[in-house]
């Protein structure tokens, strides 16, 4: 199986990162395009485009203009976000980020579609962006691109996407297609109130997080053994699920 996970908007304290070895990504020529042209852009431009305050939009500036000057590491840990925290991959062997790198993609708004281990330089990005001199954002952008190697990735092992990636990644794919040419599983985590499911975001990004690592290290095959994925009280709910959105509620 493969997996489908989304970046994360903030970056990790690369002070904090023990080295990796790491790889070229398949788009590192786009991605450096890309950061030259949004490092010619006003801050206060780039703070309209990216929705962040001067502060910011003024460090994120600097990191464009200076991209090829900055460290890399590799994808896997280069994000903190709250997926990644729970994913957590310090805790990984070399045999299992080997595994990931084999089974994982990572999306991404500069970069397009990451692998575990390779090396990226911080920025943050917003797939709304548009960069161009027409009216292209970056989903329009990235689109032709992403589909095929997805497609080809997943057909390449046993045909099954486990989709654990944000709504707004669909975007940056011809995702409909992705679905006629593989089978896509979306599981989703709610919290039954009594009277309904309702979603959290904290807890969809951390169960995602886990989910990640529970595939991953347990190195699983068998869509079938999502049902038994259990965090925190979250647990599978048979009567409620649908043979590709598995659901799983506290």
């Amino acid at each position: 199986m493969q997996i489908l996970l989304s970046c994360a908007k903030t970056m990790a304290d690369r002070s904090a990162v023990r080295p990796h070895s790491t790889t070229e990504p398949r788009f590192a020529g786009d991605a450096g395009r890309l950061a030259a042209r949004l490092g010619a852009l006003p801050a206060d431009e780039l703070a309209r485009a990216l929705r962040v305050n001067d502060r910011l939009a003024a460090e994120n500036r600097q990191r464009y203009l200076r991209f090829h000057d900055a460290e890399a590491l590799p994808a896997i840990t280069a994000y903190a976000g709250i997926v990644f925290r729970r994913l957590a991959p310090e805790s990984f062997t070399p045999d299992e980020l080997l595994y990931a790198q084999r089974h994982l993609h990572i999306t991404s708004f500069l970069y397009g579609l990451l692998r575990p281990l390779d090396a990226i330089r911080p920025y943050r990005l917003e797939g709304s962006v548009r960069p161009f001199d027409d009216e292209r954002t970056l989903f329009d952008f990235w689109r032709d691109r992403l589909t095929d190697p997805l497609i080809e990735s997943v057909l390449s092992d046993d045909g099954v996407l486990i989709n654990l990636a944000s709504d707004e990644m669909k975007r940056l794919f011809d995702w409909r297609r992705v679905c006629r040419e593989v089978r896509v599983i979306t599981p989703s985590f709610r919290l039954d109130d009594g009277e309904r499911l309702r979603t959290v975001v904290v807890y969809t990004k951390m169960c995602r997080g886990e989910m990640t690592r529970y595939l991953l290290r347990r190195r699983i095959d068998d869509p079938g053994a999502l049902r038994d994925f259990a965090w925190e009280g979250f647990r599978f709910d048979a009567g409620r699920s649908r043979p590709d959105a598995p659901l799983f509620i506290l």
